[in-house]
């Protein structure tokens, strides 16, 4: 019996984790060997990227592509968590129009430092931030560089708005709705988020994990990269992991022998093309 192996693009459902879809995967597949990239928080929906097999060393070229989002913001109550999970911490009178909605949201486009939100899984220490707000600690962590490609309110009923917005990997949408929601002076929640897209990748091609059947193959996980097609000799010496000679291209590109089959992902590095990653046979 052939151990599956590909990429799967999933509809995660709300309520239930990133990992909760892993193990979901795992038993439909009947395979331990199951990832995903990119997490998305409990009450989130939408496109998660779940690796089988020998696609799961694929996932790290996978979870720094933009992501696109479309949600709601709630304008007058501020939670523990910075979406609909948390508990109330503030609440204040909504007196904003669309107009000022949407100054806000575009004050927030562009490069930013952003720090991540203290319910996240991001560690400090070797802790993860939400266990230590839990137990009532606060831990800071380093902010990160984060880029706002867009967002747009596609809809104001107040005190809720909707939102369409693209991403740079790393960014938390409930931290935008917060910091608008700061900025018009009466606060704000997300509501609900939905990923619609990952790089190339758009949930009008997702399942839901309990429709998990066939993979996608393997290569679909570096479409996205620059693709290079070796000769018969470079391919057989990149298979063993041989530094090659440089191809010209910035950033990691996927490398495939004479009849198409991946081999891995290489990097030109100071007059070198070096492997990043050798795909072993399957």
């Amino acid at each position: 019996m052939t151990t599956p192996e590909g990429l799967i693009l999933v509809d995660k459902p709300a309520g239930s984790t990133s990992h909760d879809v892993v193990d979901e995967v795992r038993r439909r597949l009947g395979t331990r060997k199951v990832g995903h990239a990119g997490t998305l928080d409990p009450m989130a929906t939408g496109l998660l990227l779940v690796g089988v097999g020998r696609a799961t060393r694929l996932l790290r070229y996978l979870g720094d592509l933009d992501k696109t989002y479309e949600g709601t913001g709630r304008l007058g109550i501020e939670t523990e968590t910075l979406d609909a999970d948390g508990d109330v911490v503030g609440t204040a009178p909504v007196d904003v129009s669309r107009m000022d909605v949407e100054r806000a949201a575009a004050a927030l486009v562009g490069p930013s430092a952003q720090a991540p939100p203290a319910y996240s899984a991001v560690k400090v220490g070797g802790r993860k931030l939400y266990e230590a707000a839990r137990a009532g600690e606060t831990l800071e962590a380093e902010t990160r560089s984060i880029v706002v490609r867009a967002l747009e309110v596609t809809s104001f009923d107040s005190p809720s708005f909707e939102f369409r917005t693209a991403v740079s990997s790393g960014t938390y949408v409930r931290v935008l709705v917060a910091d608008l929601g700061r900025s018009l002076g009466c606060g704000a929640h997300l509501a609900r988020l939905v990923r619609t897209a990952v790089g190339p990748f758009t949930l009008k091609d997702a399942v839901p994990p309990d429709r998990v059947q066939r993979p996608l193959p393997v290569e679909r996980a570096v479409a996205h990269l620059p693709t290079i097609r070796l000769g018969t000799e470079e391919a057989r010496v990149a298979t063993n992991g041989s530094i090659l000679g440089p191809v010209g291209v910035d950033g990691p590109y996927a490398v495939f022998d004479p009849g198409g089959r991946l081999i891995g992902v290489y990097r030109d590095e100071v007059g070198k093309a070096k492997p990043e990653m050798i795909l072993p046979p399957a």
